[in-house]
């Protein structure tokens, strides 16, 4: 199902025009859809239903206790990397005993807080993390279940900023060193050593480096299981979604042209790569998406407040900023932006869509082909469910923007917007 699409000229997100939308909460403002979030969660969990599998959504993602809660009345367990992630799920419904915890630089508070609620596992990255968890279990005289992680060394040809699998970046323990690793683990008193997991990258758009990836690693996983009982292999996430579509009156040309996916590549494509090697492990695999889930289930609108024009340029400067949606400015990435009102004119010229802050890199666009747009206009940047709210700031000294669910033809407000007194709430005098 595709879920924003015109109707009558006005994007429409499920059953709701966005304008009303903005009308009633202002701009910049994160809407996302309930509907697609949880059409991603089913059809990932369809694909891979040969498989005694858990899917861990990655909270990073996006954070919002909504959506957080819709995952998990679906049967989501989560991916954190952080006490404060953590406790999010918690005050959100979830389990604990369905949190996996991962990440390079877990504090001795953040270790201790997970201890005491008991999460599924631990994702080990290092040995000196390793003796600091076994420290803390002891102290506390309880068992810490753990994962290590592995880096295969896989080049999963996505942003550097995000690629996590090769010897390169700080992630996991060298494959060559985990078999000596586990069996340091083995030998200490309150370690129990559960599973083994990998993450090679994110936004990845092919299904070919999960596969090598997990060939690569699966003799390790069978001298595990045999030797320690391991019971879980956690592959990671990383599937990428597409952020450039078609967008047009009625049921929506992209959806239909591929099939109602919403991943660079088929759900279908992805488990045939994946489900004939993971099978012959015969043990519970963990996967841990984020971006596919809740990518393209989100768009940020944002309000035209000047034209400008040069003799070099023309740009339209927009209420929403870099602090908003840093993503363009961080990894060079690609946002689609389509007019809210559906434009009657096809003469499209190129404009650069950019903020109100003070920096010459706060832009959303560059030279993009648009139609004519006026001051006031309401302009949607698609795909901005993922790793948009949860990486604002309050750079400039600017309010966080507002959030809100679409549910069929009803929405709500899930984060109001944050206000200058908030902004210095937490400030003290000297």
């Amino acid at each position: 199902m595709h879920s924003f699409e015109y109707r009558n000229g006005s994007l429409h997100c499920e059953d709701v025009d966005l304008a009303r939308v903005a009308e009633e909460f202002g701009t910049p403002l994160y809407i996302y859809s309930a509907a697609t979030v949880l059409d991603h969660y089913t059809r990932l969990d369809a694909a891979l239903k040969s498989l005694d599998h858990r899917i861990c959504y990655a909270v990073k993602a996006n954070s919002n206790r909504a959506i957080l809660k819709l995952l998990a009345d679906a049967g989501a367990w989560f991916d954190i990397v952080s006490g404060g992630e953590l406790f999010r799920v918690l005050k959100a419904g979830g389990d604990a005993k369905k949190c996996t915890f991962a990440g390079v630089g877990k504090s001795r508070e953040e270790i201790e807080y997970a201890l005491d609620q008991g999460v599924h596992s631990f994702n080990v990255e290092s040995e000196a993390e390793l003796e600091l968890i076994d420290k803390i279990a002891s102290e506390k005289n309880v068992r810490a279940p753990i994962a290590l992680r592995a880096n295969p060394d896989v080049d999963p040809h996505t942003h550097q900023y995000i690629s996590t699998g090769s010897h390169e970046n700080k992630f996991g323990i060298a494959l060559e060193r985990l078999a000596d690793v586990c069996a340091r683990a083995a030998k200490m008193r309150k370690i129990d050593i559960v599973g083994l997991q990998m993450h090679i990258g994110s936004q990845i758009t092919e299904a070919g480096p999960f596969a090598a990836a997990i060939k690569k690693v699966a003799p390790l996983v069978k001298q595990l299981k045999d030797k320690y009982g391991i019971k879980f292999f956690s592959i990671g996430g990383g599937m990428g979604i597409i952020y450039k579509r078609a967008l047009e009156s009625g049921a929506g040309k992209w959806w239909h042209d591929h099939g109602g996916e919403a991943s660079a590549f088929s759900v279908g494509d992805y488990a045939d790569a994946i489900v004939p090697p993971l099978r012959e492990l015969d043990i519970q695999v963990l996967i841990e998406p984020g971006r596919f889930l809740v990518g393209n289930a989100g768009v940020l609108l944002t309000r035209v407040r000047y034209i400008k024009e040069t003799a070099a340029k023309k740009f339209a400067i927009v209420d929403a900023g870099m602090n908003d949606l840093i993503r363009p400015a961080l990894y060079q990435s690609y946002h689609q932006i389509v007019p809210v009102k559906q434009s009657d004119k096809i003469d499209n010229r190129k404009i650069d869509i950019v903020g109100p802050v003070c920096e010459s890199g706060d832009f959303f666009a560059q030279d993009r082909e648009m139609p004519p747009l006026r001051e006031g206009d309401l302009l949607a940047i698609m795909s901005a469910g993922a790793y948009g709210f949860v990486m604002a700031s309050n750079y400039n000294s600017r309010p966080l923007p507002a959030e809100a669910l679409v549910r069929g033809d009803k929405f709500s407000l899930i984060r109001k917007r944050q206000t200058f007194d908030d902004i210095v709430r937490d400030e003290l005098p000297t």
